[in-house]
């Protein structure tokens, strides 16, 4: 017998840390507006990029959770999760570009 889809999934994780680093990024992109920084042309658009990609990944993430099919269910949620970790590589590529003073 399979267990319902939201027992084991991973898919309410990657909803909530997509979510929370969503607001990170939207906090990012509206300082970098703010200050009027000389970089902040590459900085927003890292910070639109993962944007994207984590507002994509929370969407597929929520399909998979309200998905009765298991089979579309697992297939939403790799999806969420491979979106999920281009989020976190563009913004991990952004933050060392500012912290090593790149841009």
């Amino acid at each position: 017998m399979s267990e319902p889809n939201n027992q084991s999934s991973k898919s309410p994780h990657i909803l909530n840390t997509s979510a929370n680093l969503l607001g990170f990024c939207f906090v990012v992109l509206t300082s970098s507006k703010i200050t009027k920084m000389s970089e902040a042309s590459y900085i927003d658009e890292g910070a639109t990029l993962a944007i994207v990609s984590f507002m994509s990944s929370c969407l597929l993430s929520f399909l998979a959770i309200r998905n009765k099919s298991q089979q579309r269910s697992n297939r939403l949620e790799k999806l969420a999760d491979v979106l999920f970790l281009c989020g976190l590589i563009v913004l991990f590529l952004t933050t060392i570009l500012i912290a090593f003073n790149v841009i």
